[in-house]
């Protein structure tokens, strides 16, 4: 049981383990720099970091942490659409009988406390509050039956979606895309914290503290082990890849009136048993 994160320090990207009040810095006991590294350094890396935290002699208080993405470069980000039966229908689709998948890439993302950023070109800058799946273990056509065992852990996403350049064309990935647009964080939560796929955890996504989302991921109609089998059909996924798992129903391109994020509004999503992402909106300069 573990909770990890990555953070800026004057050495650069560094590796900690959150504690109740402070945070282990992993990095300065010989870790890799980032969880991604860790990940992909070997299936020990639990017990590396129980080494790593009994020997480090530098702890920094959580209160001052600069956050970073809890994965900051990856192989893959694959995020799910229309992936609540509530969203599908307020989003005037069908519900899909096979995931509707795109990419994200990692430079449109931040950390937790980092202002995302609305582009100067669109003032159609909505929220969607989701849980993202970091996997742990490398798979190809990975079974339903075993694909929990490729789970690390999760943590808090925010899919910051333009929606005038989301419905440009068929394909989602312009709107997805600008660049700091979206948001992930605090940080990663072992799977073995949670329920078994993280099912039955209260998401909720609030804008200068009003709910604008509020579900449970056990709605998700495809689950977390049903993703990782069929994505795992076209590609082999590994340790650090990340899916980003769906929104439910409630966001501002849907309202009537729409309602859409503006510079100097805090949109957090949180997450039970994983924690809140919380980041102010700026314009573009």
């Amino acid at each position: 049981m573990m909770r990890l994160l990555n953070f800026m320090a004057s050495e650069g990207p560094r590796l900690g383990l959150k504690r109740e009040d402070d945070v282990v810095d992993l990095t300065a006991a010989g870790l890799p720099a980032t969880l991604e590294a860790l990940l992909q350094s070997g299936p020990d890396y639990t017990e590396r970091v129980a080494t790593a935290a009994a020997a480090s002699k530098t702890c920094i208080p959580y209160s001052e942490i600069e956050f970073l993405p809890p994965i900051i470069n990856c192989a893959k980000a694959i995020a799910v659409g229309l992936n609540y039966v509530d969203h599908a229908a307020e989003s005037k689709f069908e519900p899909p009988s096979y995931p509707v998948l795109f990419n994200r890439y990692p430079t449109s993302w931040v950390g937790h406390d980092q202002p995302i950023i609305r582009p100067h070109i669109s003032d159609k800058f909505d929220y969607e509050g989701e849980m993202a799946v970091i996997i742990g273990k490398s798979g190809r056509y990975i079974s339903k039956e075993t694909a929990l065992d490729h789970v690390a852990g999760y943590s808090v996403f925010n899919d910051g979606s333009i929606r005038d350049y989301q419905t440009k064309s068929a394909q989602w990935m312009m709107g997805k895309n600008f660049d700091r647009s979206g948001s992930f964080g605090p940080v990663f939560v072992s799977a073995d914290e949670l329920p078994a796929g993280a099912t039955g955890l209260s998401l909720q996504t609030r804008l200068n503290g009003e709910v604008m989302q509020s579900t449970s991921t056990d709605q998700m109609i495809f689950d977390v082990a049903t993703l990782i089998a069929l994505i795992s059909e076209a590609f082999e996924l590994v340790p650090g890849d990340v899916i980003i798992s769906g929104t439910p129903a409630g966001v501002g391109a849907a309202r009537k009136p729409q309602v859409f994020m503006k510079p100097g509004d805090v949109c957090e999503v949180e997450i039970e048993g994983i924690g809140i992402l919380s980041n102010t909106i700026a314009d573009e300069q």
